[in-house]
């Protein structure tokens, strides 16, 4: 599932108002905002990792599933396949989702250096 937020990290007039409005009300909520603020995206790589290891830790434990026979020794080995077929296809959806969020970050560090370029060159002039 891929899931989107308007809300990103980073100093933005939406970001800001929420932290500002988070003090007013109480102040652990606009200290929570300044933390997303701060450190959201070095969060989100982290929590994703532990999301996937999680997952892994659960792929693995399995409750015993794909280890108990039904007795049909055709339907067995036809569930083993189907199995390891299903396991491949979201190893190669994992990979896939890793190279486009590397994609992202590439996408994002060069619009960040042309608007810094652009900056600079504006400074310069001037």
């Amino acid at each position: 599932m891929n899931q989107t937020c308007m809300l990103k990290p980073g100093w933005h007039p939406l970001s800001i108002g929420l932290m500002v409005l988070g003090f007013v009300v109480f102040w652990p909520l606009g200290l929570a905002m300044l933390a997303y603020i701060l450190w959201g995206d070095q969060m989100r790589g982290k929590f994703q990792a532990a999301r996937r290891e999680f997952g892994d830790m659960a792929r693995d434990f399995d409750f015993g599933a794909t280890t108990r026979r039904t007795g049909n020794v055709a339907f067995d080995d036809y569930r083993e396949r189907e199995l390891k077929r299903l396991e491949e296809e979201r190893r190669r959806l994992d990979e896939m989702r890793a190279e486009f969020d590397e994609f992202l970050r590439e996408l994002r560090r060069a619009k960040d250096q042309e608007e810094f370029d652009r900056f600079m060159a504006r400074r310069n002039a001037g």
